[in-house]
């Protein structure tokens, strides 16, 4: 049968001709990067093709069908981890091989055209890295693309021609994913095995180019350079794998490549940058600001490549391999000062910073949304974020109420207002706690409540500094009783227990907040009043009440005239009804959490 096989295929000699090529000086550690290379590569192409028959390419089903292969695959998490590392594994491959071949000479004649095979074979590389970042379609995959792709607007003539051809139309969109989707699983993977072949058939055509003297005998390829090509190829796979489980190491329990939140055109992400291995370009645009930028991102890198690929002539002068040399060691020293640079003035931003935290904030929320009992809704992941009150309240409080009102402090981001408040910390606004504070004598006229409104020297004010400073004993119980009454009319998701195994107190504080306390004089609870000259406590901080107060003060069931200040967001037109409802709910601690799976 095999010789029948070897009759019609002949390959006996084709195994012969790959296994028993003679090696000068026998087998070496230091020819194992070809072999570790084409091994990545082929890494590649299988996970690639595994992951592809999961992967949709489409502006709304990209970010989920990813998801879907990191969290409900079988192993889907493995195989994208393997294909991360391992497309960040070739790079550092592909520079130590044209290093070694550099240092060996093995760019002089007759090894021209091999080199400059090589030296395609890199960049072929390095933009299957950049058209592969964009596939999960999340945000930083999308806005590092987009920065890069800008880039391409200004070549001379036909810079913005090329964008749009690249882009897919004048904004990014589905387009643009599935032009790179056809880059990075066709046209480039089918340049690479075209160069590999030609690659490999030259390096056969001319062989191993020995360092001399030889002080050992030539041996075959078989079996011992092949023993180190293997033994070389496990410890680089090793490798990535340690990478793809080091989150379960280190012990933050994440495996294999991030995934962020997803893509969101109207979204601004401050925390946008390229993969490390392009760090070094990105920080070297920084020096070339606005009209010079082209010398920056076209003129010098080409001119740098352009260097390379000169080498063979180079080196035939007489210190001619010595200078190929001082250029490679310096542009590598350049490389890795640059990134360096770019990675400690990122660590010294606190924007960047607090923009990293937000993003990863943004990817466990989107997680979590997605893994709940709604799942991914038809109109995509992406909606998830924009209606959850957890992620947009601290948004448009920063935006809309900060300026006035805090959040525990801050703007509710986590960012200190360098103004002073004007109006309350809202901060568990309706709660137990919130309440018993701004009833407190020594904090209803502080910077906490109304120390900045006019309501320092108002009715409320003077009601708490004047009489409750004075209650008794029983009077201070009765009023804890009606605010937790006040309070439950909120219906706040935090206080639900306790609100339904007090209520009987809840009763009694009705009781008391309507007939002792003295509240029912100027607020309606429950019963019209019309000589009610404050807001209508019914319903007090309750999902209604707090729509209502936000989207329009001046009601005359709130404040009415005596409004000081506040928009009103709705009649105004400054937010939409889902925006105030997205603020209410975020301000009420009121979103879905798997523990309570309390969602609205």
């Amino acid at each position: 049968m095999i010789n029948w096989l070897d009759n019609r295929t002949g390959f006996k000699q084709i195994l012969s001709d790959a296994l028993f090529e003679s090696i000068p000086g026998g087998a070496r550690w230091r020819y194992v990067w070809g072999s570790t290379l084409t091994f990545t590569f082929f890494v590649q192409m299988v996970t690639g093709i595994m992951l592809w028959m999961a992967y949709s390419p489409s502006a709304q089903t990209a970010w989920e069908s990813v998801f879907y292969i990191q969290h409900e695959m079988a192993f889907g998490w493995l195989l994208r981890g393997v294909h991360h590392y391992t497309a960040q594994a070739m790079n550092i491959l592909l520079v130590l091989h044209l290093l070694q071949v550099i240092i060996d000479g093995a760019y002089k004649a007759p090894r021209e055209i091999n080199f400059w095979f090589g030296i395609g074979l890199l960049n072929l590389v390095l933009a299957l890295s950049l058209t592969g970042y964009l596939l999960p379609w999340d945000q930083k995959g999308y806005w590092a693309t987009k920065v890069t792709t800008s880039i391409m607007a200004i070549t001379p003539v036909i810079g913005p021609s090329l964008e749009k051809l690249v882009v897919g139309g004048a904004e990014y969109g589905h387009h643009t994913l599935t032009r790179f989707f056809a880059f990075h699983a066709g046209l480039l993977p089918a340049a690479v095995v075209a160069l590999i072949a030609g690659h490999i058939y030259l390096f056969r055509r001319h062989g191993i180019t020995p360092k001399k003297p030889l002080q050992r005998p030539d041996a075959m390829f078989w079996p011992d350079q092949v023993l180190k090509d293997a033994v070389a190829c496990l410890a680089v796979f090793a490798v990535v794998l340690l990478f793809v489980v080091k989150g379960q190491i280190l012990g933050d329990g994440h495996l294999g490549a991030s995934l962020g939140a997803p893509a969101e055109p109207s979204e601004p992400y401050a925390a946008a940058r390229p993969e490390w291995y392009f760090l070094f370009l990105f920080q070297f645009l920084k020096y070339f600001p606005g009209e010079n930028e082209i010398y920056g991102a076209l003129v010098i890198p080409s001119a740098v490549i352009g260097l390379i690929c000169l080498m063979p002539f180079i080196g035939r002068w007489r210190i001619g391999h010595a200078f190929n040399l001082l250029v490679m060691f310096g542009l590598l020293g350049g490389i890795a000062f640059l990134t360096f640079m770019a990675i400690a003035e990122d660590r010294s931003k606190q924007e960047y910073l607090q923009a990293v935290v937000a993003a990863d904030q943004a990817a466990e929320r989107v997680r979590v949304l997605a893994q709940g009992p709604t799942g991914i809704p038809v109109t995509g992941a992406v909606t998830l974020l924009r209606n959850d009150p957890l992620t947009q309240g601290p948004k448009l409080f920063a935006a809309h109420c900060a300026s006035c009102h805090r959040y525990d402090g801050h703007d509710g981001l986590g960012n200190t207002v360098e103004d002073e408040p004007s109006a309350a910390d809202l901060k568990g606004f309706a709660s137990r706690e919130w309440l018993s504070q701004l009833l407190d004598p020594a904090l209803i006229a502080t910077d906490k409540f109304f120390g900045k409104t006019k309501f320092a020297d108002g009715k409320m004010a003077k009601f708490v500094n004047r009489k409750v400073a004075n209650f008794d004993d029983d009077e201070m119980e009765q009023l804890r009783k009606a605010i937790i009454a006040l309070s439950a009319e909120a219906g706040l998701p935090s206080q639900s227990e306790q609100d339904s195994a007090e209520s009987e107190i809840i009763q009694a504080g009705t009781d008391h907040l309507l007939d002792d306390i003295g509240c029912a004089d100027c607020h309606e609870f429950h019963f019209e009043d019309e000589d009610a000259t404050a807001p209508d406590l019914t319903g007090y901080g309750s999902r209604e009440w707090l729509i209502s107060m936000i989207a329009d003060p001046t009601h005359e069931a709130l404040y009415g005239e005596s409004n000081d200040r506040m928009p009103s967001f709705s009649p105004d037109g400054i937010l939409s009804r889902k925006e105030i409802e997205l603020l209410a709910d975020w301000l009420r601690g009121d979103w879905y959490t798997p523990a309570t799976a309390t969602a609205e």
